[in-house]
């Protein structure tokens, strides 16, 4: 018989995920509905985005080469009967202090930053770029990891060595770009395109470093399919910048600069992104979303 939510200590909650104690060595990651923007939680929920941010994290885990915080399957039987399919059992890490950021082309904050500066977290780059240029090469991008309800802002490499020292920071730059390459190369040949993405990493008892958190999920990464690539235009997508794009939209009515909170989404805007979730996760994993665990929404 499977426990039951309550039987765990509840921890913290972050935008997306609960997070719950099971032992001194184990928690329990669980991945809900809910959807974020511009730092806001919306008020209306994606149904089965919390499923579909854990079949892509698991199949993920599996495919890279590199060690990962899963410390049981997704069928695990210290999963609650109730959040089946939306949770995983992880071991307790050290959390590095640094948002690792993969890029291979140009857009979102990365695009902001060259505009005003030439760079991108201190990495000069070549005139004349624009949205969705490409990159002679990935760049490690990191961010600052800001308290529950700030803002990520970009970092400078030299002020990620100041956070966690010199071996530190290089091993974070190495091991993100590596697994960025890895899965990029993999998506390409299912014809999705991996912008950018974004990493968490922690450290064991054995002072190795380990990505934690989700990966390369639609809510981490940005999905562009490759068939309609353009330079210079921003590109549709399969992840969370649709709803980014609806709420600074006209149709929104929604002012971003201002005090008020974001408007709940159109039935045909929440239908839309689980629509475009499901694909991303069909097209790069091979496998049928209807065939993942768990109940449906």
């Amino acid at each position: 018989m499977r426990p039951a939510l309550s039987d765990y200590r509840h921890l913290a909650s972050g935008k997306v995920r609960e997070i719950y104690r099971i032992d001194d060595e184990h928690l329990l990651f669980v991945a809900s509905d809910r959807i974020s923007a511009f730092d806001y939680i919306l008020d209306s929920l994606i149904p089965d985005k919390g499923r579909i941010l854990t079949a892509m994290s698991v199949f993920f885990f599996d495919y890279i080469s590199a060690p990962n915080h899963l410390a049981g399957p997704p069928d695990d039987p210290r999963i609650p009967d109730e959040v089946l399919g939306r949770a995983l059992v992880v071991r307790r890490l050290d959390m590095v202090p640094v948002e690792c950021v993969a890029r291979g082309y140009l857009t979102g904050s990365g695009l902001i930053d060259y505009q005003r500066t030439g760079a991108v977290c201190g990495i000069d780059l070549p005139a004349g770029l624009v949205e969705a240029s490409k990159f002679e090469t990935p760049l490690f991008t990191p961010a600052s990891k800001a308290e529950f309800g700030e803002h990520d802002e970009n970092i400078s490499f030299d002020r990620v060595i100041e956070l966690v020292g010199p071996v530190r920071a290089n091993q974070l730059r190495e091991r993100t770009l590596q697994i960025y390459l890895q899965a990029a190369d993999h998506a390409l040949t299912k014809g999705i395109i991996i912008a950018d993405t974004k990493f968490e990493f922690g450290v064991d008892a054995d002072d190795r470093v380990v990505l934690a958190d989700e990966v390369f999920t639609p809510d981490s990464s940005r999905y562009w399919p490759a068939d309609t690539y353009q330079e210079g235009v921003v590109q549709p997508s399969f992840d969370k910048q649709f709803v980014r794009n609806w709420l600074t939209g006209p149709e929104s009515g929604w002012d971003r600069n201002g005090s008020a909170p974001p408007p709940p989404l159109p039935s045909e805007i929440v239908d839309a992104t689980r629509a475009r979730y499901i694909e991303a996760y069909e097209r790069i994993s091979g496998l049928s979303f209807a065939d993942w665990i768990g109940p449906s929404a």
